[in-house]
């Protein structure tokens, strides 16, 4: 993308993030410390690095949050607007919403969960080559089985859009990243929920409009699930997931400043360690997020969890594949496994709950 060719971009962030829950209790998703800074940064650091200067971000819930944060964007080389839904507008809806701070003619829509590593740029350049009315990165997924699938034609431009199906006819599926020309955004009905998926690009194929498929392998991932962020935090870690925001080398961990970790503890896997976190003697932890202040006993093991900020796991504990609130607890000799969630604040006393019987 040049100069000459500007393009908005508008980042979809109103979710409650309800699949996070704890964590999405006290902060919006996008805002949720992934590698040491707010997912949303890593995103933003894309678009920067993309040549994109004007950005629309659209919010609901908790607001204020992104803009106490990021302000205008001019730390970022960027000028950030803000458009507040007012209530949950679905997709297609919320980019009608933002119809009246565009400037430019095409508008690139990104999901606010999603990490990826397609080539901007290009994605422009394809929609404007092919004229469409819109463009969709399609993502190659070995088990497209589990999404929609979007075949497309020789030429690239999208034949229809299917739902999950066991065997589908292409490993293409919609990675959630479209362009749409301002006639087209225009066209959205406004004032209600509206679908993309369901009705906005099933209408548009049905007019005869031309919706093009950019299609892609690079890195993608939706960080929606406690599972995907902590991988796409670690993968940010190691270097695996595109990013110009890490606040240090890539590599095993990153541990931020005012961090205390023992000499012994083994710390890795893409494991992020907050600010005033701390990690004692023999402690291992491997794959992980710890927010700020959080912190793990001596002889303790973490791995593949968010521990939020504060939260604090005891001496000789195992805790993997789980989620801890803010604030929240584990005791000593404690074991947690896959899909265990702590909300904010609870204390779980010295050994009260266990997996296995070698206690």
């Amino acid at each position: 993308m040049t100069s000459d060719q500007p393009a908005d971009a508008v980042v979809l962030v109103g979710g409650k993030g309800t699949r996070l829950r704890p964590l999405t209790l006290s902060a919006p998703k996008p805002m949720l410390p992934t590698a040491g800074v707010p997912f949303l940064s890593h995103l933003l650091s894309r678009i920067g690095a993309a040549g994109f200067r004007h950005v629309v971000l659209g919010t609901s819930y908790r607001a204020e949050v992104f803009e106490d944060f990021f302000g205008d964007g001019e730390s970022l080389g960027l000028e950030i607007e803000y458009v507040v839904e007012d209530e949950p507008l679905d997709t297609a809806g919320a980019i009608r919403n933002v119809l009246g701070r565009l400037r430019a003619d095409d508008a690139v829509i990104f999901n606010g969960d999603i990490l990826a590593g397609a080539d901007l740029g290009e994605l422009v350049r394809t929609h404007r080559s092919s004229g469409a009315d819109v463009t969709l990165h399609l993502q190659r997924v070995e088990d497209p089985s589990r999404f929609g699938s979007v075949p497309t034609d020789s030429s690239g431009r999208v034949l229809e859009f299917l739902e999950k199906i066991p065997d589908p006819p292409t490993d293409q599926i919609n990675a959630g990243c479209y362009v749409f020309r301002r006639s087209v955004i225009e066209s959205i009905p406004a004032g209600r929920p509206v679908s993309v998926e369901r009705e906005t690009f099933p209408g548009l194929l049905a007019s005869g409009a031309h919706i093009h498929g950019y299609v892609d392998s690079s890195y993608w991932l939706d960080v929606g699930t406690p599972e995907a962020f902590v991988r796409g935090s670690a993968d940010l870690v190691r270097g695996l997931a595109p990013t110009s925001a890490l606040p240090g080398e890539t590599g095993k961990s990153l541990v931020l400043d005012g961090a205390r970790v023992a000499g012994d503890a083994e710390v890795d896997g893409g494991s992020a360690v907050g600010a005033g976190a701390s990690i004692g003697a023999g402690a291992r932890v491997s794959g992980s997020v710890l927010f700020d202040g959080a912190s793990i006993g001596e002889g303790a093991v973490v791995e593949r969890s968010v521990l939020g900020a504060g939260a604090k796991v005891g001496a000789g504990a195992r805790v993997s594949g789980v989620v801890l609130g803010d604030g929240a607890s584990v005791g000593a000799r404690c074991e947690l496994l896959d899909g265990a969630r702590v909300w904010p604040g609870i204390e779980l006393p010295d050994g009260a709950i266990r997996f296995s019987s070698d206690a």
